[in-house]
This record gives structure tokens, sequence and C-alpha cells, in this order.
């Protein structure tokens, strides 16, 4: 059996010098100050812009108000529906009570109509038999 090799090739290559220079400018350091400067001015009006304790109790005051509005807007209109079907049922009732006078005064009329045929032919009746 064969032992494995491992085949390696040796080439003489010039070797490199690569140099690294510390130091030189200090732009980015005047511009890391920049961007630090601009962020704490922008932290500062943020803070001064925001909405001081009354102004805020004064909002919420006004919130509750319009909600206080709104909510007695829908019961005022609520109230008026139930109102209108009130008058609508109140109409209807009436409505009936006078048909129902109106049939009662029609049955009586019959009635006393009736009634007073009913002498009349019985008075006929009377004057007929008597004697002359």
């Amino acid at each position: 059996m064969t032992e494995p090799y491992e085949r390696t090739t040796i080439t003489n290559e010039p070797t490199r010098t690569v140099e690294v220079r510390r130091g030189g400018s200090a732009a980015g350091w005047w511009v890391a100050a920049l961007v630090a400067i601009v962020a704490i001015v922008a932290v500062i009006f943020i803070y001064n812009a925001g909405a001081g304790d009354d102004e805020l109790q004064a909002a919420r005051e006004q919130g509750e108000a319009e909600a206080s509005i709104a909510a007695a807007s829908q019961s005022a209109h609520d109230a008026a529906a139930v109102a209108a079907q009130a008058a609508q049922d109140a109409a209807a009732g009436a409505a009936a009570a006078t048909e129902s006078a109106a049939n009662a005064a029609a049955e009586q009329t019959e009635e006393t109509a009736a009634a007073a045929s009913e002498a009349v032919n019985d008075a006929a009746a009377d004057v007929a038999d008597e004697p002359r």
C-alpha cells in the first residue's frame, strides 16, 4: 500500500513591508465634537418645547368637556327618538280610540234609529187600532 503524501511547492517571493502612520489631521475629532454639540442642542430644544403641566391639564379638561358634550348630545338624540316614538304611539292610540268611539256612536245611533222606528211603528199601530 502506498502512503499518502502532501505535495508542496516552495517559491521565493520578495517580502512586502506595510507602514501604518498614526497621526495626521484631527478632522474626525472635529466632526465628532460637532455631532455631539448638535445632539445636546436637540435634547435641550425637545425638553424646552414640551408642554408644561398647566397646558397638559388644560388639554385634559378640554377633552373631558368635549366628551361630556358628546355624551349629552347623544343622550338628547336618544331622548328625541324616544319622544318621537311615543308621539307616534300616542297618535296611533288616539286614532284607535277615535275609531272605537265612532264605531260605538254608529252602533248606538243604529240602535236609537231602530228603537225610534219601532216606536213609530207602534204609534202607527196604536193610531190605526183606535176607534174614530
